[in-house]
């Protein structure tokens, strides 16, 4: 394959998953809450000093997050297009993925207390 070929099917596939990261954003509200915080607390971070590491940590979360939104996504449209009526098994996948999304958020939570606590506290002191 000739490398124009190349770079054109990659700017194919970067269109189609711009695509689905949009869809995702307009019809998931949790999504649009995860990408609220995925946009502020980067700019937390930065305004409070945090190291390079703290920085990379809080990246790493937040992607785990939206990854996990974006799979959960996908996860429950195939489940839908595969089984419309409300089957057991349909439901507790649905249900795991979910599971998943809220453990992750729970541990993004987890991590945001590690990472800003500290630097909370300084500034609570300082008043």
């Amino acid at each position: 394959m000739h490398w124009k070929e190349e770079i054109i099917g990659f700017l194919r596939s970067c269109k189609c998953a711009m695509r689905g990261i949009a869809f995702t954003v307009w019809s998931q509200r949790n999504f649009r809450i995860h990408l609220v915080a995925a946009v502020t607390m980067p700019v937390a971070g930065v305004a409070l000093g945090f190291s390079r590491l703290e920085l990379a940590l809080l990246l790493l979360t937040i992607i785990l997050v939206i990854l996990g939104e974006l799979f959960n996504t996908a996860l429950e449209l195939t489940l839908n297009l595969i089984e419309s009526r409300n089957h057991p098994v349909v439901g507790a996948a649905k249900d795991i993925a979910a599971g998943a999304v809220f453990a992750t958020s729970l541990g993004a939570i987890g991590m945001g207390v590690l990472l800003f606590g500290p630097y909370l506290l300084r500034f609570l002191r300082r008043i």
